[in-house]
């Protein structure tokens, strides 16, 4: 669970610019990492054998031992920010080792958890664990550094309600191992080895992680990333040909905190590619004997040290080309279980149709397939984002649905399916430069074109700042339980999500049950009419419950987007609908037909054998819309279609019945 200790938020600085581009990706496997990883396990079992032996000095093995275990620290470090690899479960294997040498008395995750929260309130007081080191006066350092775990410790007992009862067990189960070793060795006659191998060196290297890792970088700074985050950290520089392989790159700990999930050893790519822009926005910077640069000190410091690098522009996703919905066959590249009962299919895109299914976030596709030899269409919001290159839904089972069943039951990697082109208009334009506030609210797979709008804002938007309240019955019910906490790991001082769950007893009572909007104010903790956006999608009702609250409460409704996954039954009364006489534009080509009495403009395409694009029929995906050229229509309901595209003549044609003897719409429009 995601959930930590709130506080107060301070006003935030006014800010001009966009966090700059890093320019990196997390690899399928950090190579370098690896071999770090296994060079410092090799060097600890040298040492331990030299201690078991005898072959060395005491103080020698207490050396190197003490190496290895700060340099399993950064494993572990970037472990806990999923930088290690772009598979979850690899990044946790290492996080988990890595931890047993730096620390044995708690968990992984819960380590994980603690260094998110000095991610997200670097310098802010009590609500910071690394503070416990960068605040204190230092004649309290030599104690304080050796001993950084205890307010670790502390820290996870003050929010040990809100963690999940695995991880609490875990560090408990850590500890009593912890503990009974030493009582044992006691027994045994065999501390001191104990103390030798492992007791010592730990402390040591203890002391030199906070004094590197925590004090350098943060010490005698005011500013909290919260104010600003390009002066709550420092990079150091000077003497960078030792520095930089001593501090395994931590002398550039601000671009660490600016961008959390790079890899360790490519800080100094980043900082070099984007120099001139971290510049720009005063970021904070000391030399290597504690001197204090600003940007044009910085500059004449560095005068005689190469050029500056260029900023490069921020990517910005691309609308498909396609002019309306149209169906390919597309290979599936993967299944992945999310839950017992949800997956995420991941498509290949052909290289020659990538301008059609590129997509904007919050976007979704019809899937067409034959299942029993009935031709079956079922409309699916994309859940990865937009910037991403990748092409990929979320599907839960539903009882007796006959492709949700085939999805999670049958379909495999190379399966082809028939993709419509991405259709919807859920989210809204991003802008690199604003500063926002977004709240969004999702219940069971209503996450899935959340995560795809949520994960692009981050990226794009780099000072905009979101919530997410995710409700479930459980965790296991919980689709993209991991991706979302990868999400709120590598945005840990800008995204917070609030695990709304109403099938956990043991949950913490604050986010136990369902949403509504009174727990949503609850948790906020500030007015909803300051949010710049509201995004809602999940049951319909759900989602119109909470655009009435909030539309109640002072929110203008054009702040509002929700997304319904069905519309709502259409009425079968037929009386006051006329005959009409619809010519359709689709693919370039013109068709006119008879519309009959109560008959929609889709339904009478469909009877003329004319293939055009639809989904739902219930006015909630958008799949069918199109624009009227001539005559006039009444839209029975509407749940995807925003004011303004209305204002520019487009309607769904699944919901449309002609007022006028004669109507046009074009689809390609």
């Amino acid at each position: 669970m995601s959930t930590t200790t709130r506080h107060p938020q301070p006003p935030v600085a006014a800010s001009q610019h966009a966090l700059p581009d890093p320019g990196e990706q997390v690899p399928p496997l950090s190579w370098p990492i690896v071999g770090i990883f296994t060079c410092a396990l090799a060097l600890f079992g040298a040492s331990t054998w030299a201690a078991l032996t005898d072959a060395l000095p005491a103080i020698a093995t207490i050396a190197a031992s003490s190496v290895a275990i700060f340099v399993l620290f950064t494993v572990l470090h970037d472990a806990s920010h999923y930088s290690i690899s772009s598979h979850r479960w690899v990044n946790v294997a290492f996080g988990r080792v890595a931890m047993f040498f730096v620390s044995p008395l708690i968990s992984f995750k819960s380590f994980a958890f603690i260094h998110i929260e000095h991610h997200r309130n670097t310098n802010d007081g009590e609500f910071d664990p690394d503070h416990f080191v960068s605040a204190a006066p230092w004649w309290q350092l030599p104690i304080r550094f050796p001993a950084m775990d205890l307010p670790y410790i502390g820290f996870l007992v003050r929010n040990l309600r809100r963690r999940p009862r695995a991880e609490v067990l875990e560090t408990a189960a850590l500890m009593t191992f912890s503990v009974t070793v030493i009582v044992a060795a006691a027994f045994a006659g065999q501390l001191w080895t104990l103390a030798v191998i492992c007791l010592i060196p730990g402390r040591v290297a203890m002391f030199v992680l906070a004094w590197w890792f925590d004090w350098l970088p943060h010490h005698d700074l005011e500013d909290t990333q919260r104010e600003n985050r390009y002066r709550a950290t420092r990079n150091r520089v000077g003497s960078e040909w030792i520095l930089t392989p001593l501090l395994l790159s931590q002398n550039y700990h601000l671009v660490h905190h600016l961008h959390p999930s790079i890899p360790f050893y490519r800080y100094v790519a980043v900082w070099r590619r984007n120099e001139a822009a971290y510049l720009e926005r005063d970021s904070a910077i000391g030399t290597v004997f504690g001197q204090q640069l600003d940007a044009t000190q910085y500059r004449e410091w560095k005068r005689l040290n190469g050029k500056l690098a260029a900023l490069l522009p921020v990517r910005m996703p691309r609308s498909s080309a396609a002019r309306h919905a149209s169906a390919h066959p597309i290979p599936v590249t993967s299944v992945e279980p999310l839950t017992p009962d949800s997956v995420k299919v991941t498509f290949d895109v052909p290289d020659h149709l990538s301008d059609q299914f590129q997509f904007q976030a919050g976007q979704h596709l019809t899937v067409r397939h034959r299942i029993g030899g009935r031709e079956v269409r079922r409309n699916y919001s994309i859940c990865t984002s937009a910037t991403s290159g990748e092409l990929a839904i979320g599907v839960r089972h539903i009882a007796g649905g006959m492709f949700s069943t085939f999805a999670v039951e049958t379909l495999r990697a190379g399966d082809v399916l028939e993709l419509m082109t991405p259709t919807g208009s859920f989210g809204a334009p991003l802008d690199p430069l604003a500063r926002r506030d977004y709240v969004a609210v999702a219940a069971g797979s209503g996450i899935t074109p959340i995560l795809s709008i949520m994960r692009t804002t981050m990226e794009i938007e780099t000072e905009s700042r979101f919530i997410l309240f995710y409700g479930n019955r459980t965790a296991e019910s919980t689709m993209f339980a991991s991706e979302l906490d990868e999400l709120e790991s590598r945005y840990a001082d800008r995204l917070r999500i609030f695990h709304i769950r109403s099938g956990e007893a043991h949950h913490p009572a604050a986010v136990r049950g369902r949403i509504d909007l009174a727990r949503v104010q609850q948790l906020l903790a500030t007015d909803v009419t300051s949010i710049d956006r509201w995004y809602l999608c999940g049951p319909s009702d759900l989602v119109t419950t909470m655009r009435e609250d909030l539309a109640s409460e002072g929110v203008p409704t054009e702040r509002i987007h929700l997304e319904l996954f069905r519309g709502t039954n259409r009425s079968t009364h037929v009386d006051a609908f006329r005959e009409s006489e619809v010519t359709i534009t689709l693919s370039g080509a013109h068709h006119t037909v008879e519309l009959a009495a109560g008959e929609t403009v889709l339904e009478s395409a469909l009877k003329s054998n004319i293939d055009a694009p639809y989904a739902c029929l219930g006015g909630a995906c958008g799949t069918c819309k199109a624009r009227i050229t001539t005559g006039a229509v009444s839209m029975e309901q509407n749940f995807a279609l925003t004011p303004a595209e209305i204002d520019a003549g487009f309607v769904l044609t699944c919901q449309s019945h002609p007022t006028t003897p004669t109507v046009a719409v074009d689809y390609d429009s």
